[in-house]
């Protein structure tokens, strides 16, 4: 086997980053902040579900329905397996075999697991890291399939897999019960605990085939390269987000109450709604390739703080769990009781804002990874040898 003797492997330098992924990072976290709030108010409240109290809190909810509502995450899946797909070019082209950069894939997501488990555990049950996680030590061997078989897998995962989450949720709905208010950090700990093994493989399912998806928009560049591939992301920009609009409409509708679906209508509604959201979710990455490709070589300070926050997206979005951990619980400042769903929207609009602030502080003092970003890479790379100065004899 092969040796190389180049530097000890590692994130990209600064330099040769591509502005593209790291702009939708940052945009793809204001979508996630805003819908975590909005929704997951009422699991940590005990509301019996969104507020609809007047004209503003019911165009907030629809809002949300429409543009943010499971078009976030597809997009942040698509993002990760970009990166691990970049990863794995990478390490090849320095001349590593395949062997060596499969344990290196695993390895990371081994990592992410442990790093997604904890934050589920003692932070936030909507945990998406551990996802990724296991997705990346289940399918690092996709990185070498042929692009057919890994479209035709991610199809089967992305038909399959949403359909199973719809039922599932459906069922939980009509359940339906009034969510139990938690009182005590305990009580949430141990929900936390109870609620993981059932969450993360529903999440796994819907994960699945945005993560594919993104394999294959890597190889061929898609973000790295927009102004070679700005026919395909004007098409997917074009179709994915109005498609995401539309197909949205009757899920908005059942969220504001004008419509009251049946069980297996609101299946077939929430089925539709999410199949949608992948498109929207890729449509709005390649809206912001689009933009990147407009800006060139420019960048304002709004830029540059959007993509330091791309940059730092996994520390940015522990610390929107962080802030949710503070602000809603009742054992906390219980803000969750009390807040509509407008609101909600703006306290996740805020809280997204201050992560920004916090991301750009970094870059510009140095230009410093994120403490989560930090972590990840010396766990995964090891820590870096220093350079050794030869002494004259």
């Amino acid at each position: 086997m092969s040796t190389p003797s180049s530097p000890p492997p590692g994130a990209a330098p600064a330099a040769r980053r591509s502005l593209a992924p790291d702009l939708a990072r940052g945009f793809m976290l204001l979508i996630i902040a805003t819908v975590h709030v909005h929704m997951f108010r009422i699991a940590i409240g005990g509301g019996a579900g969104y507020s609809l109290d007047g004209p503003l809190d019911t165009a907030a909810t629809a809002v949300i329905a429409l543009f943010a509502e499971n078009r976030g995450y597809p997009m942040f899946a698509a993002l990760f397996g970009y990166g691990l797909a970049q990863i794995h070019r990478r390490r090849t082209a320095e001349g590593r075999e395949w062997p060596w950069v499969r344990r290196l894939l695993r390895r990371r997501g081994r990592w992410l697991v442990a790093i997604g488990l904890a934050h589920a555990v003692l932070i936030f049950f909507g945990d998406i890291i551990a996802v990724y996680g296991l997705i990346a030590l289940a399918f690092a061997g996709v990185m070498r399939w042929t692009d057919r078989r890994l479209l035709a897998h991610a199809l089967a995962w992305g038909s399959a897999g949403t359909l199973a989450y719809s039922a599932v949720n459906t069922a939980m709905m009509s359940a339906g019960a009034e969510a139990a208010q938690v009182t005590s950090p305990l009580e949430d700990l141990a929900a936390r605990v109870f609620m993981l093994p059932f969450f993360l493989p529903l999440l796994i399912v819907i994960s699945v085939f945005p993560f594919m998806a993104g394999v294959w928009a890597a190889r061929r560049r898609l973000l790295d390269e927009p102004g070679r591939n700005r026919a395909l992301l004007v098409r997917l920009a074009a179709i994915g987000i109005p498609a995401a609009v539309l197909g949205g409409v009757p899920h908005m509708l059942a969220n504001i109450e004008v419509w009251q679906p049946s069980a297996p209508a609101a299946t077939a509604v929430f089925w539709l709604h999410m199949l949608v959201g992948y498109a929207g979710g890729f449509g709005y990455a390649a809206l912001i390739a689009l933009i990147a490709l407009r800006l060139g070589d420019r960048r304002g300070p709004v830029v540059s703080a959007l993509a330091a926050t791309g940059k730092r997206s996994m520390t940015c979005y522990l610390l929107q769990s962080v802030a949710w951990l503070v602000l809603m619980p009742a054992y906390t400042l219980d803000l969750a009781a009390d807040l509509g769903d407008a609101e909600a929207v703006g306290i996740g609009a805020a809280v997204w804002l201050a992560t920004v602030i916090l991301a750009d502080l970094m870059r510009r003092a140095g230009d410093k990874q994120g403490p989560a970003e930090w972590f990840l890479r010396r766990m995964t790379y090891g820590r870096p040898e220093r350079e050794k100065v030869a002494t004259p004899a």
